[in-house]
């Protein structure tokens, strides 16, 4: 019998348009791992990586759990441009936890993350391995997964980039 995976996912939400099909790929060739049955993906659905993966987690028909940070997120946080994506992927979901947060606020994402920590049995980290400061970001929750010794998997290929022009660090322009 087949054991049941919970993934989580934290990541970049300025990907390049670019990557976003490269990073999907990726993310469905991981999941090929399991059977749809036993896949399960958390998100926060921030436009980005974890809109990719959430929208991975979907094709490959695995089921989708998501967790808003905060009561205003959808109407504060959401771009005119991803708010339809955003409405697909949360009607799409078998369960939507929205956090006790009235205001989307680092205080809210780092709770959001710890959520998804303590019941995810991985964590696919959609990063170009930069450390940041920012709480509730990328980095911060590599660090707290890799702290409580849940399993990190990074995921970068090859020409992926942030709009920033940040790009994966083993590839030179």
């Amino acid at each position: 019998m087949n054991e049941l995976v919970l993934i989580a996912v934290t990541g970049h939400s300025n990907l390049s348009e670019a990557s976003k099909p490269l990073i999907k790929e990726e993310l469905m060739m991981r999941f090929a791992r399991y059977s749809a049955s036993e896949l399960t993906g958390m998100s926060c659905l921030a436009a980005g990586a974890d809109a990719v993966f959430a929208d991975a987690v979907l094709t490959v028909g695995g089921r989708l759990l998501v967790v808003i940070p905060s009561e205003d997120y959808r109407e504060r946080m959401v771009d005119h441009r991803y708010a339809d994506d955003f409405d697909r992927l949360c009607g799409a979901a078998a369960g939507v936890k929205v956090m006790p947060y009235q205001k989307a606020t680092a205080n809210a994402y780092a709770a959001a993350n710890r959520v998804l920590l303590n019941r995810a049995d991985l964590l696919m980290a959609v990063w170009d391995g930069r450390v940041g400061g920012r709480r509730g970001g990328t980095s911060d929750a590599v660090t707290m997964a890799r702290a409580q010794g849940l399993p990190v998997e990074i995921v970068w290929p090859p020409g992926a980039a942030r709009r920033n022009g940040n790009r994966d660090p083993g590839r030179r322009r």
